[in-house]
């Protein structure tokens, strides 16, 4: 799995991209680092890009939860894009899917970021 985090509008809104699996150990770390960095930057906008994970499992889903939860309690908001089917699936088993804002695409979630 890979993390690659990066800001648009002046630092404004944090989108951090995944690929690859979201299974916990070095990989869960790397996002949680990244979630991380952007709060102490003070971005209180996070989109989260799914489209190319091909598996989460409960330690990844954690992970996620982690991010909503510390976005929350510093008054920001993180929204999901490009979830796959498989992703879908999971979020809407837990339940999560009513949780979260999630988008077709990292455009459509910037956007909505954008509108506000």
């Amino acid at each position: 799995m890979s993390v690659k985090a990066r800001t648009l509008y002046n630092g404004k809104i944090g989108i951090i991209d995944i690929k690859g699996s979201l299974i916990g150990n070095e990989e869960t770390d790397s996002f949680k680092e990244a979630v991380a960095d952007f709060l102490e930057q003070g971005i209180k906008n996070l989109v989260i890009n799914l489209q190319k994970v091909n598996y989460v499992n409960s330690s990844g889903i954690g992970a996620i939860i982690s991010a909503h939860t510390s976005y929350a309690k510093s008054g920001g908001k993180v929204m999901l894009a490009g979830i796959s089917n498989t992703v879908q699936s999971v979020l809407v088993i837990t339940k999560l899917i009513d949780v979260f804002d999630v988008f077709d695409t990292v455009d459509e979630a910037v956007e909505s970021f954008v509108q506000v």
